[in-house]
């Protein structure tokens, strides 16, 4: 059914027809429309035989949800930012027990300084803690990754999380398809756990695990995920073909099959790309872009072929890995090191703390990759003479101090300067 529906409404929606059992339920921004959605789905009685549990913090929220799934329940959570960061040893032994959690992370930054607003720092502070992340550019793919999530955690018995962009999707009214109980029950069968809860034969999980076993033990978790790459594309092409929509997988592409440069993105920044892309292809340019949904497992094979032909490729990526650089631009580049003739890589960081991506500076730094190619990470639409200033300032004075506040005054007394110049 075709609705006009805040975007967190319509994930709630098609969370709600995977049928959970146990939802875990604790507010941070910008998730917090989807469990209070959930909510209203439990109140009303349109979700059936579901606990909607209201906990004292993330970490409850999670905690509660490891306990359910190992009961054989069909669990779900949903976090942001913070939230995650407090819920992080959790996170950690929901992978490490195989529990097949669904949870939507509300991508937004991680403070210090405090901000609310959207970047990947959160699904990037955990991707290395053995959960299967999916990333949406709709929120259309949105409603689409929480079906396909539930089936490919179930099947692989380990978590999913399924990334959406807070605010720039969360929060956003459009269109959106939400399917029908009887076509999501056809492609989700019900959940039939490896073991429940059973007082008459009580079992222990979480055990303590020596040096003997430890590392077959996490040999298991990663082969599980190089397992997950086949199954992702398998159940993204059930989905096409009982629903309708080309939605998930592991990579998409646009416009690569002549281009000379390729973007690679995650998210809903994919949109804006897409269209400074038919822009520059009007002039004339060869670009394409590549969208990964699958961060982890990484698509190396997958990203390779798809690059392959390109003479550069441009990393566009909401998240900086402190010391090193982009974290995606990280995995492209050891994905493209078995190239004979790999690509020149140029890596960029935007959009941090919900910035605006703005055409005009992709087109700009588009164009910069082919006729003056940088080294190292830009930071795209970074302000240069503030940053100095601050470099200037902190190595003449030498004090320790807060660095967000001395560039906030910074940006205050230009602004100041600017007022006055405008009234004189």
């Amino acid at each position: 059914m075709l609705k006009q529906i805040e975007g967190s409404k319509a994930m709630a929606e098609g969370i709600a027809l995977c049928r959970p059992e146990v939802i875990c339920a604790y507010p941070i921004t910008p998730q917090t429309h989807i469990v209070e959605g959930l909510g209203d789905l439990v109140k009303d009685g349109s979700l059936t035989n579901c606990e909607f549990i209201n906990v004292e913090s993330e970490f409850a929220a999670l905690s509660v949800a490891i306990g359910a799934s190992a009961a054989g329940a069909r669990a779900y959570t949903a976090t942001a930012s913070q939230g995650l960061l407090f819920m992080m040893e959790a996170v950690y032994n929901a992978a490490g027990l195989g529990l097949p959690i669904v949870m939507t992370l509300g991508n937004r930054a991680i403070g210090a300084p405090i901000n609310i607003w959207n970047d990947h720092s959160d699904a990037m502070a955990v991707r290395d803690a053995g959960w299967l992340q999916l990333f949406a550019e709709t929120n259309q793919e949105a409603v689409d990754l929480h079906i396909q999530a539930f089936r490919i955690a179930e099947e692989l018995s380990m978590p999913v999380m399924v990334n959406v962009d807070g605010f720039i999707l969360t929060h956003a009214v459009e269109r959106v398809d939400i399917p029908d109980q009887a076509t999501v029950d056809a492609f989700l069968p019900p959940f039939e756990p490896m073991q429940v809860l059973d007082p008459d034969e009580p079992a222990s999980i979480g055990a303590m695990v020596g040096p003997e076993a430890f590392t077959e033990v996490k040999y298991l978790a990663h082969y599980k995920q190089t397992q997950a790459l086949r199954l992702i594309t398998k159940v993204a092409g059930e989905y096409r073909s009982r629903f309708g929509r080309d939605s998930g997988g592991l990579i998409r592409t646009y416009r690569t099959q002549d281009a000379d440069t390729i973007v690679v993105a995650m998210g809903s920044v994919c949109g804006t790309i897409k269209d400074t892309i038919d822009e520059m292809r009007e002039e004339g340019y060869p670009i394409g872009l590549v969208t990964l949904i699958s961060y982890r497992p990484f698509p190396s094979a997958a990203l390779r072929n798809a690059l392959a032909g390109a003479k550069d490729i441009v990393v566009v990526e909401k998240a900086i890995s402190v010391g090193m650089g982009g974290p995606l631009a990280i995995d492209v580049d050891e994905a493209l090191r078995n190239l004979p003739h790999a690509p020149q890589l140029h890596s960029a960081v935007a959009g941090l703390g919900g910035r605006p991506i703005l055409k005009a500076s992709l087109h700009r730094l588009f164009r910069e990759a082919v006729v003056q190619p940088w080294e190292g990470t830009q930071f795209l639409d970074l302000n240069v003479r503030v940053v100095g200033r601050e470099i200037h300032r902190s190595a003449k004075t030498r004090r320790s101090g807060p660095t967000a506040e001395a560039l906030l005054r910074q940006l205050a007394a230009e602004e100041r300067e600017a007022a006055e110049k405008g009234r004189a």
